[in-house]
């Protein structure tokens, strides 16, 4: 890892927020993601499962967590399985986790080796009565291979078919979405290695550079501020590239008189930052490029101040629309006539609005969260208007990550990161 040891202590809070809402004489379980073949010998680099890092801190493959918290004996409350290391496995792969290692990474006293998985399973699956399975019922999940999380399943419900079965993920939905003080600072490293990624790119930019390079730019300033990769893959769009929501090839040439869109963010600790700004290849925007601009700055600012505790985020969406419709109306993209005939299930606004506003943010860069259920202080949400005319070659998005007070307007992750058109023009002069 690159990133700096995290104090073990916001992970025992995890735990013990985790554990508080399990049900009595139940245990549950977390594993790691496999690591994923390319072909021949090659891999992906390894991820780790953003549940079994919240509650445990532990960051490499082949491991397993289980939480017990009602058993009979105190040790086996919390146990955490490795993979066991030894020299070989050290000059060949680097350092692994040793058992001490462990207990500083999570706070968990007792680990065991994984080949005596089964063997102590076996002793505290006689002592429970429930086992909390994870499976992902994240809204925009579309899981087409089996993890080793679901193969764990599959075969500890074979082997113990009598259990009864729960969920931890609507558990973890709720917990992971309002974040601890620990995770907003580390999101907040996450938003400052992106701020000196961008304000690199807006010394760079300049008319023939190419859409890669500009990544490539970013991708130098996060490694050496130890981010080990975006936390997303990023989007650089020039043109009328920036009108396509998911471009990610990023191999066109960027001409005079264009504007950028940048969809780039961080990780930091695998917490992600999400970013948007828009960069002036000649680094002046034209005067219908600013009005647009300038358009999607006041929308995402009047979004942002209805991020409060409370809000429903399906009523918040209605509200964002009414207040974009009046800026197209302004724009003269729409008229009185298009609001008047408008489909109420796809108004007038989504021509040139089609995607959301906001998403949580955290572990994931599409966060946990139950979006039927009200705001809460403390979860931190992306805010992402955005206006994209085709036929004027050019869309405009601008993305800031806040995080919901108690009282007043939401906290700006980004407030470092210039969004100001005139501001993002005399940086790069």
């Amino acid at each position: 890892m690159k990133y700096h040891l995290i104090d073990n202590a916001l992970f025992i809070k995890n735990r013990k927020k985790f554990t508080s809402k399990m049900k009595p004489s139940s245990l549950a379980v977390f594993n790691s993601n496999d690591i994923y073949p390319i072909s021949a010998d090659s891999t992906l680099p390894f991820e780790q499962h953003r549940d079994i890092f919240y509650l445990s801190g532990v960051d490499q493959e082949e491991s397993v967590l289980i939480l017990f918290p009602d058993c009979p004996k105190p040790e086996h409350r919390e146990i955490l399985f490795l993979k066991e290391t030894n020299k070989h496995i050290a000059v060949w792969e680097g350092e692994k986790l040793t058992k001490e290692t462990a207990l500083k990474t999570s706070g968990i006293k007792t680990v065991y080796w994984l080949q005596d998985l089964e063997k102590i399973l076996f002793e505290i699956m006689t002592q429970c009565d429930i086992i909390y399975i994870n499976t992902n019922e994240h809204y925009r999940a579309n899981v087409e291979v089996e993890t080793r999380e679901a193969r764990f399943t599959k075969w500890l419900l074979q082997k113990y078919p009598a259990h009864s079965v729960a969920k931890s993920n609507p558990i973890l939905q709720r917990l992971r979405s309002v974040k601890e003080k620990q995770e907003i600072a580390l999101i907040q490293q996450a938003c400052d290695i992106t701020e000196k990624g961008f304000r690199r790119a807006l010394k760079f930019v300049k008319p023939n550079v190419w859409e890669f390079e500009i990544e490539a730019e970013f991708m130098h300033e996060f490694l050496i501020n130890r981010s080990k990769r975006f936390a997303y893959t990023p989007i650089v769009a020039s043109g009328n590239n920036a009108n396509i929501l998911h471009y990610i090839e990023n191999n066109q040439q960027c001409k005079a008189g264009d504007i950028i869109l940048l969809d780039v963010g961080a990780e930091y600790a695998n917490y992600s930052s999400d970013m948007t700004r828009m960069i002036p290849v000649s680094g002046k925007f034209t005067k219908r490029q600013k009005e647009v601009y300038n358009a999607v700055l006041r929308v995402k600012n009047e979004a942002t101040k209805m991020l409060t505790p409370g809000t429903i985020w399906a009523d918040y969406h209605v509200e964002v629309g009414k207040i974009m419709t009046s800026e197209l109306l302004g724009l003269g993209l729409l008229d009185k006539a298009d609001i008047q005939n408008e489909d109420p299930n796809w108004p007038a606004y989504k021509k040139y609005f089609m995607h959301g506003t906001s998403h949580h943010l955290g572990l994931d860069t599409h966060d946990y969260g139950i979006l039927t259920e009200p705001m809460q202080a403390n979860m931190v949400f992306t805010v992402e208007p955005g206006i994209y005319i085709p036929a004027e070659g050019f869309g405009i998005r601008l993305e800031d990550d806040v995080v919901i007070q108690e009282k007043g307007t939401p906290f700006n992750l980004m407030r470092n990161i210039p969004i100001d058109a005139d501001e993002i023009e005399d940086i790069m002069h």
